[in-house]
């Protein structure tokens, strides 16, 4: 089955205008201009943010406009192409659709001319690691494979790559899941699903149903694999017209993998098969338990034997800025999970830890509750370091929680925490925010954490 094709459309000499010039826009921008469209670009960015991008665009001879969207470009395109950052809501949009344009994702474009098939994973937290696992066994075990979506490289940067036998693991956010009426993955997965970006949904609910898209295109020859941990996503598989496997961390399935409690077990209706021992998964918390159990089924549904998950399992290395380890000093150690953008990323870092946990939290707040961290801090927290524009919420819904401290930039947050910190001690980052009020990101978060630690060590702090 190659997931391209149906929905393929002559580009040559079409007007496509392409909304947000981060990545992934930039990555359309370059596939579109390649495919003989006529690109327009906005952003809302002014264009004194945007000097990279539109360099770019005038070497390039594209069209584009920054520091707002008008009516008279989006009424113009015969196709929007656009960004995950951007909502669905913006009015110019709603009075394109009320127009007749079509809308779509960029992943939604990348897979109309895509050859091969697409495993893609979403879910709250664990995408980006499950997603270069999966890569990393597909590859070990000689399977042509490209890795790429949310996680780093832009879906539409693969299609030029691809061939009828190649399998694309795609990492895959609920916002480009928005604007999706073809995409559809040959095996889909939803690790988890827990409160999220409610900065931009107007309920769990609604950004449930974002993730649930995954799906929609899904027939019976597919294959969905679902959390059987996860009351969510236990009542939305009677909804699925593909067939659905389970993974556990905690109990037996039908059909799927889980953890007995010592291996990690893949399981069909007639046959029960230990593939991996707990102390060969080279990875930190229980939940990476459940990641490595997804990726066991995703590998099993893609052909790979049961030898070559398990090499590839344990060829597997941490991914960066998932509970990264990154120095010892002192006795101490210094772990970066930057990725933790939200409180249940920072609740499964936290689980990883018995104890004497030095935690830096803050950032830009998404709307999360901070006080369901109060257990966890107050058995395993020695002190809070905040940082960033959520201080004040964070303080006044953690207060009594443990000693905090304020921190103005990382390199005075890594400073207090080493303070804080006695011997066998963990600072970790974790912050339960996105990055954007101080960072370009979270992987620049968590660079500029590693440099912090890297000039704590050699006394430049």
């Amino acid at each position: 089955m190659s997931s391209c094709c149906d929905m393929r459309t002559e580009l040559s000499g079409k007007s496509v205008l392409v909304v947000g010039m981060a990545r992934s826009g930039l990555g359309a921008v370059e596939f579109l201009a390649r495919q003989g469209a006529v690109v327009v670009v906005s952003d809302n960015r002014p264009a004194e943010a945007l000097g990279p991008e539109i360099q770019l665009l005038k070497e390039s001879r594209i069209d584009w406009e920054a520091g707002g969207h008008t009516d008279k470009v989006f009424s113009k395109a015969e196709l929007i192409v656009v960004s995950p950052g951007v909502p669905l809501t913006l009015p110019v949009l709603q009075s394109a659709r009320e127009a007749g344009i079509e809308i779509i994702s960029e992943i939604e474009l990348a897979s109309r001319y895509l050859e091969g098939k697409i495993i893609a994973i979403t879910g709250t937290n664990g995408k980006t690691t499950t997603t270069t696992l999966v890569g990393e066994i597909l590859k070990t075990a000689g399977f042509p494979v490209l890795v790429g979506g949310n996680i780093g490289t832009p879906l539409i940067s693969l299609v030029e790559s691809s061939t009828p036998q190649t399998w694309s693991v795609v990492e895959v956010s609920s916002f480009q899941l928005e604007a999706v009426p073809s995409f559809r993955p040959h095996i889909a997965v939803i690790l988890n699903l827990t409160p999220d970006h409610l900065d931009r949904y107007a309920s769990f609910e609604a950004y449930a149903e974002a993730k649930f898209q995954v799906f929609r295109n899904q027939t019976e020859s597919d294959f969905a694999v679902l959390n059987q941990e996860d009351p969510n996503l236990r009542r939305v598989a009677d909804r699925l017209r593909s067939p659905v496997l389970w993974f556990s961390a905690s109990r037996e399935v039908t059909r799927g993998a889980y953890f007995d409690g010592s291996h990690i077990v893949l399981k069909s209706p007639d046959r029960s098969e230990s593939i991996v021992a707990r102390g060969e998964v080279p990875l930190k918390g229980s939940h990476n338990i459940e990641n490595v159990a997804a990726a066991m089924v995703v590998a099993h549904l893609a052909g790979v034997a049961p030898a070559g998950i398990a090499d590839g399992i344990g060829n597997f290395k941490a991914v960066e800025h998932r509970l990264e380890p990154v120095a010892e000093f002192r006795g101490v150690h210094f772990f970066n999970d930057s990725k933790a953008t939200n409180v249940d990323a920072t609740i499964k870092a936290l689980e990883a830890f018995d104890s004497g946990v030095i935690l830096i939290l803050g950032g830009r707040d998404k709307g999360g509750n901070f006080r369901v961290l109060s257990p966890l801090i107050r058995q395993r927290v020695r002190s809070l370091v905040l940082l960033g524009e959520a201080s004040s919420t964070i303080r006044s819904q953690l207060t009594g929680t443990a000693p905090m401290l304020q921190a103005g930039n990382m390199k005075d947050a890594v400073r207090l925490s080493f303070q804080q910190a006695k011997s066998g001690d963990t600072v970790l980052l974790a912050p339960a925010c996105a990055s954007f009020d101080m960072f370009q990101n979270y992987e620049h978060r968590g660079r500029a954490f590693k440099i912090a630690v890297r000039d704590l060590i050699q006394g430049r702090e």
